[in-house]
């Protein structure tokens, strides 16, 4: 039998032998040493969770992968703050106070929401709503089927429907 993620020893060397460099890939992409660390913890957290369904062999891609994929996400949610504050910034401000403040709570419960989603379903949402992809852009960039993409999609807005029904 081949050596098991799952070993403490094996787990440490694949640490000290890709932590160094995982962390300067993330360090390039960001350009924040910070975030890259974080990231790269994410990322060995994630194999350690992960380390029954990954290989030996595969560790290094997983955690290049997972790393990369929550940057990301970052980038992502990073965007939909971005909008969020430049819509806001265009309205008109002689709207009622009281919308006015009810609109930032029902934005921060989205917000919260979105963030809440489950990676796959936030992706997805985000590439589509955020990026304007088209579903079979989106299937093709994750290398997934359409349906897929069509299944996470209405299981994110299911979920996300729940909030607007608080209001």
């Amino acid at each position: 039998m081949a050596d098991s993620v799952c070993e403490e020893k094996v787990f440490h060397s694949i640490f000290v032998a890709q932590a160094e460099s995982l962390r300067n890939f993330m360090y390039y992409k960001t350009g924040n040493l910070q975030q890259a660390e974080d990231l790269m913890q994410d990322a060995f957290a994630k194999l350690w969770e992960n380390c029954v369904k990954v290989s030996l062999e595969k560790a290094k891609s997983f955690l290049f992968t997972v790393a990369n994929n929550r940057f990301l996400n970052q980038v992502q949610h990073k965007k939909v703050v971005l909008k969020f504050e430049q819509h806001s910034h265009t309205q008109q401000t002689n709207e009622n106070p009281q919308f006015l403040l009810e609109e930032e709570e029902f934005k921060q419960r989205l917000m919260a929401a979105i963030a809440e989603l489950p990676e796959k379903q936030r992706e997805v949402f985000l590439l589509n709503r955020i990026e304007k992809m088209k579903y079979r852009e989106i299937s093709e960039l994750l290398n997934i089927s359409v349906k897929a993409v069509e299944k996470r999609m209405h299981n994110a807005l299911k979920a996300l429907r729940k909030i607007s029904k608080k209001v």
